[in-house]
């Protein structure tokens, strides 16, 4: 709950990602930089992105890679280039959709702004401005009978939120509160990637406080399983034995495509993996071998049966919260499941005492997809789908099972370790 809560963006996602490898004993390298073959845990950062990955002492060139793939974005309202605008005595802020976000979820509710700024220095600034700033109001039912049966939102006229009064819209007012947020002098913002977020806390929720309430778990949860789960293995006293080497590769974009040079379908973790084998002496011989061995797990939530709409699941596959991670399968290929891969997965729940739960669409419903068949197709790598079951997906607020969240890490623990 502090990770999320501490990540509004997926630039805040890998910072604090990062810092929690750092103490476990990673250390950055820049990719600008020659890399060195030396044993240890490192990390790569680019925008919001991250691949760490830690080097057993003596691993060969072709030792193979044990990956855990995740993505650090979800959809939301991310602010436009010309942001300033209002109109009849409200100042608003102009926004842009997302991803796929449920749209009614962010009406009403009180909202934060978070981000990246761009300084004239060439270097960048996080931002989060983490209290009630913005909001997007509905319109009374008063002026809308109708809407009980059936919302319709106007993506460019409904959803632009107000933050203030008055009828003087500047050009850069948005900008340069934000650079004094940010201690930084006015007029050295010359870029942003800006984007809202509910600031209500998470919160377990429930009579028996079995449930977690929060924003962001589609996919700030399994980001965190795996960033644990990669600092538990290198930081144990049998790390050097590894048979494998273990990887946390968090990309950025997955909700609009993943087409973008941080994520999962651009280059970033394909060089990062051959850049290791090189340092470590290898050849083009050895990153094939290395590449043939590697399993990946694609880690993303996935649906939860809803007790409101049973008939919306396939009748055979209910998932439940707290019944531990699931195994996405789809025969079309939107994940990248097959028998063999099931049977990894299996191996690293019952080696973790970790039960599992298999998803499979409704027939008549279409399926979602995710950075697994990516992976799979873009570097020959057997991937395999995985994640946990929750409520409310693509909402500014989902929900998950208490215990989900743990037995992911240590399901991911064991599959790391071999």
């Amino acid at each position: 709950m502090a990770f999320l809560a501490a990540s509004p963006s997926p630039y805040h996602a890998v910072a604090n990602a990062a810092e929690r490898l750092e103490k476990a004993g990673f250390r950055q390298v820049a990719e600008t930089d020659a890399w060195d073959g030396t044993a240890g845990g490192k990390y790569v950062l680019r925008g919001g992105a991250i691949v760490a990955w830690y080097v057993p002492e003596g691993a060969a060139p072709h030792t193979p890679f044990r990956i855990v793939g995740a993505h650090t974005d979800s959809p939301n309202l991310r602010v436009k280039p010309r942001p300033d605008t209002g109109a009849h005595g409200w100042r608003q802020v102009a926004v842009e959709v997302y991803g796929g976000p449920l749209l009614n979820s962010w009406l009403d509710r009180d909202l934060g702004l978070a981000g990246r700024l761009s300084l004239r220095n060439g270097t960048t600034r996080l931002v989060n401005v983490d209290r009630p700033l913005l909001r997007v109001p509905q319109l009374a039912i008063h002026l809308d009978r109708s809407v009980n049966d059936g919302l319709k939102l106007d993506k460019q006229r409904h959803l632009q939120p107000v933050w203030g009064l008055g009828d003087d819209v500047r050009d850069g007012d948005l900008i340069a509160f934000l650079e004094e947020e940010a201690g930084l002098a006015r007029g050295e913002v010359t870029g942003w990637d800006l984007m809202v977020h509910s600031v209500e806390p998470p919160a377990y929720l429930g009579r028996d406080n079995d449930l977690v309430a929060g924003p962001r778990m589609d996919n700030l949860l399994s980001v965190h399983a795996g960033t644990a789960a990669l600092a538990a293995v290198a930081g144990a006293d049998d790390a050097d034995a590894l048979p494998y080497i273990p990887v946390l590769a968090a990309f950025d974009h997955e909700e609009n495509g993943s087409q973008s040079d941080t994520g999962a379908d651009g280059p970033l973790l394909g060089s990062v993996l051959e850049r290791s084998v090189y340092a470590r002496g290898g050849s083009y011989e050895d990153r094939a071998r290395a590449f043939a061995g590697t399993v990946c797990l694609s880690s993303d939530t996935g649906h939860a049966v809803h007790p409101n709409y049973a008939e919306r699941h396939d009748p055979t596959h209910h998932p439940r919260a707290n019944g531990g991670p699931i195994l996405k399968v789809n025969v079309n290929n939107r994940y990248a499941t097959d028998g063999s891969g099931r049977a990894v997965f299996a191996a690293a729940c019952e080696k973790a005492g970790v039960p599992f739960q298999s998803f499979v669409s409704n027939n008549a419903m279409p399926c979602g997809t995710t950075i697994g068949p990516i992976t799979a197709a873009r570097h020959g790598i057997r991937t395999v789908d995985i994640g946990v079951a929750i409520l409310s997906m693509h909402s500014a607020r989902e929900l998950c099972g208490a215990d989900d969240p743990f037995l992911l890490a240590s399901a991911l623990t064991a599959f790391l370790e071999g």
